[in-house]
């Protein structure tokens, strides 16, 4: 339940273009979120790619350490926040969390948004199947 698996993560180059080429997003401060449903069986539910850039983080120890407060923000809230109110039948949702913000944040406000980005994402999920 609380695990990040190497099938949930988005490493596929191909999949990768077709997100950023095709995909949706929208801003939450500190994230920008994009996402894309494509028609593929898989056993999960979605992969996930994250994302801080080298431009406003020259140093690899910053970077490593807002993905690592992401991605554990990301393991412990996937499953009620982000997985149980996503769509069976639309297929694999891919998914990138890139950090656009301007400072290291402590892990309980990344949490804290991140959880407040998944709530944004399925109210546009529900307002599309409504359109």
């Amino acid at each position: 339940m609380y695990t990040f698996k190497k099938e949930e993560r988005l490493c596929s180059r191909k999949h990768l273009d077709l997100l950023f080429k095709n995909g949706s997003s929208f801003l939450l401060y500190p994230f920008r979120i994009s996402y894309l449903f494509i028609d593929q069986a898989t056993s999960i539910q979605a992969q996930v790619v994250i994302n801080v850039p080298k431009k406003r983080y020259k140093r690899a120890v910053d970077r490593n350490l807002i993905k690592r407060r992401i991605r554990e923000a990301y393991r412990l809230n996937k499953q009620d926040n982000f997985y149980l109110p996503l769509p069976t039948n639309k297929g694999l949702l891919l998914f990138s969390i890139q950090f656009v913000g301007k400072e290291k944040y402590e892990f309980a406000f990344i949490q804290k948004k991140l959880i407040a980005t998944f709530k944004r994402f399925q109210g546009l999920i529900q307002q599309n199947e409504i359109n």
